[in-house]
């Protein structure tokens, strides 16, 4: 699969566009600037893409603003993964018609990957009339167009191509955070699990140049980011499109050189493709944090196989088990879904001998969600919603108890944290190298830098601590 990149003409093409509606808007705000709220669904990828959104509202001459209330153009950059998730959307989406109908001039725009699917571009379409701008996950690179085609004309705007996936760059990315910044290397995936709707929405898997990412990590550290986040579907196998493996631990080595005093971090890792290299390679990296988020959603070989993941039970200990021996501080953390369409009670029970076994610092859990146009949405012996909530409360009773064991285990003990601010109980707070929640009190002035902290009270789920 060839992969498609937009060209420095299309590029500027928009541009362009950015400029046309810059001078519109001051035309329809003379005396202020216009105002965007935005909002994103869903995981990492989803930020980034909405942050490069933000970086286009941004060259459009919009100020943003906390509320919708106050807003000019309201955006809802959408998630797929869940069907309650979807339903929550649909429900703001059609609150959002009050402020329409105070605001006559207010554009309001829903993209991301809810909207890649038809059946949801037809309910948008036929039942949320306000709505002005709809556009997929790859047409992403021609926002400014659309935004101008809706200012300009009296259509509503669908943007909602078919295709594999493209890549854009040069597009500034507005970042949410001062400390810490989402770094894509690779978009879309190639693995199709039977209950995922990713490839569908997201297109196949496609990584992004080498020298690119590295000239991103270094700028990024130039303007004082603490912590990187390198995020892709399946990070374990970028490169592969390339025709080379193992290339994500090259990366990681030379982004561990870049001079700084920075972190890095990663995710998600695909268990059929992490290698034994890259866990080496995060033993040896100076600034690779010691945590690994590798999802392996059951403990059963037959789920596993029906759920189309590649990999085995006894595969997923031995990563594990590695990863552990190699960097024995190491927290690993994943995704698991309880009730896919055939799994039996005894099946369940194996996720749970896993849980226990791994030892997991924490799991998202989730009890399996239909999508439509996924191979296990039209599978037989869909397990009921009873008995789903009944394992899904088994489960996480499980892991509580592991997790509060693990967490016993690091009493006394000193981390080094990233500090990023304060929690709600005006204790600063940061994460240790496994991912870790610790609070600890401090003055203001320690806020992005990092500390040592030993640990006095672990609760399950955080650490409480004092600076050392």
């Amino acid at each position: 699969m060839a992969t498609s990149i937009v060209s420095k003409v299309e590029l500027d093409e928009q541009f362009d566009y950015c400029l046309k509606v810059k001078s519109l808007l001051k035309e329809k705000y003379p005396t202020r600037a216009p105002r965007a709220y935005t909002h994103t669904y869903g995981c990492q990828g989803n930020v980034a893409e909405g942050e490069r959104i933000d970086g286009y509202l941004s060259m459009m001459g919009y100020e943003f603003v906390s509320e919708p209330s106050e807003a000019d153009f309201i955006l809802f950059n959408t998630c797929a993964v869940r069907e309650h998730a979807e339903e929550r959307v649909f429900g703001n989406i059609g609150m959002l018609k009050k402020y329409k109908e105070t605001n006559e001039g207010l554009l309001i725009a829903v993209c991301g990957c809810m909207v890649q699917q038809e059946h949801v571009k037809a309910r948008l379409k036929r039942s949320f009339k306000y709505v002005d701008i709809v556009f997929g996950t790859h047409a992403i690179h021609t926002f400014p167009q659309h935004v101008y085609e809706a200012l300009t004309g009296d259509e509503r705007v669908f943007a909602v191509p078919e295709s594999d996936g493209v890549i854009f760059e040069g597009v500034p990315s507005k970042h949410t955070n001062d400390l810490k910044a989402f770094l894509p290397i690779s978009y879309g995936c190639n693995n199709f699990c039977t209950y995922c709707v990713v490839p569908l929405v997201k297109g196949r898997e496609r990584s992004r140049r080498y020298e690119d990412i590295v000239a991103d990590a270094k700028e990024l550290v130039a303007k004082g980011y603490k912590e990187i986040m390198l995020i892709g579907q399946n990070v374990n196998s970028y490169g592969n499109d390339f025709g080379e493996t193992n290339l994500f631990s090259k990366l990681l080595r030379e982004i561990d050189e870049i001079p700084g005093d920075f972190i890095i971090r990663f995710m998600t890792s695909h268990p059929k493709d992490c290698s034994f290299e890259l866990i080496d390679t995060m033993a040896e990296c100076k600034k690779v944090e010691h945590h690994i988020h590798l999802p392996f959603q059951s403990g059963n070989d037959r789920v596993l196989k029906e759920m189309n993941r590649h990999y085995d039970r006894e595969r997923y200990i031995s990563v594990a088990k590695y990863a552990k021996e190699k960097i024995p501080d190491i927290a690993i953390t994943s995704d698991v879904i309880v009730g896919f369409p055939g799994e039996t009670y005894e099946e369940f029970c194996d996720t749970v001998s896993l849980i226990r076994e791994v030892e997991f610092s924490s799991l998202y859990v989730f009890m399996y969600s239909p999508r439509v146009g996924t191979k296990a949405a039209a599978m037989e012996d869909q397990v009921s919603d009873e008995e789903k909530s009944r394992r899904f409360n088994e489960l996480l009773a499980a892991q509580e108890q592991v997790a509060t064991e693990r967490s016993a285990a690091m009493k006394d003990k000193t981390y080094r944290a990233l500090v990023e601010g304060r929690n709600k109980a005006g204790r600063l707070n940061g994460r240790t190298s496994q991912n870790i929640m610790i609070e600890f009190d401090g003055d203001d002035n320690l806020i992005g830098t990092f500390q040592n902290i030993k640990v006095k009270e672990p609760l399950t789920w955080i650490l409480k601590g004092e600076l050392q």
